[in-house]
């Protein structure tokens, strides 16, 4: 029979993200760069943002991110800009929540610009007043059924 020679299996392996949970230091963009915020996830390491210039790009996740580090809708990113293709961007980091919040508290991020939900939820269908998703009967249409 053969030695075990590792530490452990694949399960092991999955669990290495302890560093996660530090401070890290937060990151500006530079030129050749822009923010975004992720419209939808489009598979295949692809996602359509909306940068902050109000171009709609087309992004590709790095690989180094790939599988590492989950990209969901509403996320705000930072994007490399391609001098030679304008409708298309790379992704080079993912703000955490409390990073996206003190950006835009420094004024990167514009005031419009919703945190914390996807872009399809919510306010606009609050600002309405029509957001109930039940129909409410009198007690004299009850009867009448």
């Amino acid at each position: 029979m053969p030695k075990n020679k590792g530490k452990g299996g694949k399960n092991r392996k999955r669990g290495k993200n302890e560093a996660d949970d530090e401070k890290r230091e937060l990151v500006f963009k530079e030129d050749g760069q822009e923010y975004a915020q992720v419209l939808r996830m489009l598979g295949n390491g692809r996602c359509e943002a909306m940068c902050i210039d109000g171009t709609k790009r087309l992004c590709h996740i790095r690989g180094k991110m790939h599988k590492k580090v989950w990209i969901a809708t509403g996320d705000i990113i930072l994007v490399g800009l391609r001098d030679y293709q304008d409708d298309k961007a790379d992704v080079i980091l993912k703000y955490m929540p409390d990073e996206a919040r003190l950006l835009k508290a420094y004024g990167e991020l514009p005031e419009n610009t919703r945190l914390n939900e996807g872009i399809t939820g919510g306010l606009d269908e609050e600002e309405e007043g029509g957001g109930d998703d039940y129909i409410e009967f009198e007690d004299e249409d009850i009867d009448k059924i």
